[in-house]
């Protein structure tokens, strides 16, 4: 299979890989037919949970389908539920990369709204009164001009500092910059005429730093952007960097 996940880095007890954009990272009756990151995991290598379906054969968390970048799986239960808790304690440190719509003028910034499942349409997330508290902190990396007058994007490296569903697609649209190709909260006809230039969401999953369960110490790890988004990128002129 083309495109497969790529392991960046490997030891007795986890495994961090580079997802390709089109895989679906957990098991689900709706992913019949289509790559799956844990299917890859659990036919193609052999560690102590390799196989088990209760822990997901050791992904720790999880990435949208057309997102690519990095996932970590652990080797064993232990180590698992390490990380997991690390998660949930919000010492992961994760950041990724999107390219939006407009021109962001303030270089650093946060979007700091709860977010939540939509009660009118249970398949989509959004800004929600009630809903969980989310935080996501970015910084602007350049700005590029496409081919109409007023087609501006801003490329960022964003921090989400917690985990929610959708969380940077929602607070980008929240902003008012909403992902190039986003098909969930772009805008139909918006995300329509971005796929002909850009043939999936402009999101990646560039790094992520946490504390080994073996050695105690912080490790980090990054991923560049994948080779189908810096084409995407060669097709506008960048006027900016910062």
């Amino acid at each position: 299979m083309k495109n497969e996940p790529k392991i960046i880095f490997e030891d007795e007890s986890l495994l961090v890989i580079d997802k390709p954009s089109g895989w679906i990272t957990n098991e689900a009756d709706t992913a019949v037919g289509q790559p799956v990151v844990q299917t890859w995991l659990s036919k193609n290598l052999k560690y102590p949970i390799s196989n088990n379906k209760l822990i997901r054969c050791g992904v720790v968390h999880r990435l949208d389908k057309e997102t690519s970048g990095i996932l970590l799986v652990a080797k064993t239960p232990e180590v698992f539920e390490y990380l997991q808790r690390q998660f949930k304690e919000r010492k992961v440190e994760k950041s990724y990369i999107a390219l939006v719509h407009g021109k962001i003028e303030n270089k650093v910034g946060e979007i700091k709204a709860p977010v939540g499942r939509l009660p009118w349409k249970r398949d989509r997330f959004g800004v929600l009164a009630g809903g969980r508290e989310a935080l996501t902190k970015y910084i602007v990396s350049a700005y590029y001009k496409g081919k109409g007058k007023s087609d501006y994007y801003t490329l960022l490296k964003l921090y989400p500092a917690t985990g929610r569903t959708h969380q940077i697609r929602i607070h980008l649209k929240y902003l008012g910059f909403p992902i190039v190709s986003d098909e969930f909260y772009a805008g139909r006809k918006t995300s329509r005429k971005d796929r002909i230039w850009c043939p999936r969401l402009f999101l990646h999953a560039g790094s992520i730093k946490f504390s080994h369960p073996v050695k105690g110490k912080l490790v980090e790890f990054d991923s560049g952007l994948s080779s189908d988004l810096l084409s995407v990128l060669k097709k506008l002129d960048k006027i900016i960097y910062t």
